[in-house]
């Protein structure tokens, strides 16, 4: 099965998303650790997972590209 152009487009979408949010939660962590003078703390499996939705999607397009 191909992608089409639809497909395509709400993939990148979510892509696009993904590195929002994960952009997002890194200014935040940094603003935070910042103001406290910590080190980064544990609360990165969230980010983590925002990471692997990106690569899952990118997997995902590479995949269906190389069959179509």
């Amino acid at each position: 099965m191909e992608l089409d152009l639809d497909e395509s487009s709400l993939a990148i979408g979510r892509i696009e998303r993904a590195l929002s949010r994960i952009e997002k939660a890194l200014t935040d962590r940094a603003d935070r650790h910042s103001a406290a003078g910590t080190a980064p703390s544990a609360d990165q499996s969230a980010l983590k997972a925002e990471v692997a939705a990106v690569i899952g999607e990118l997997d995902r397009l590479i995949a269906e590209a190389d069959r179509g």
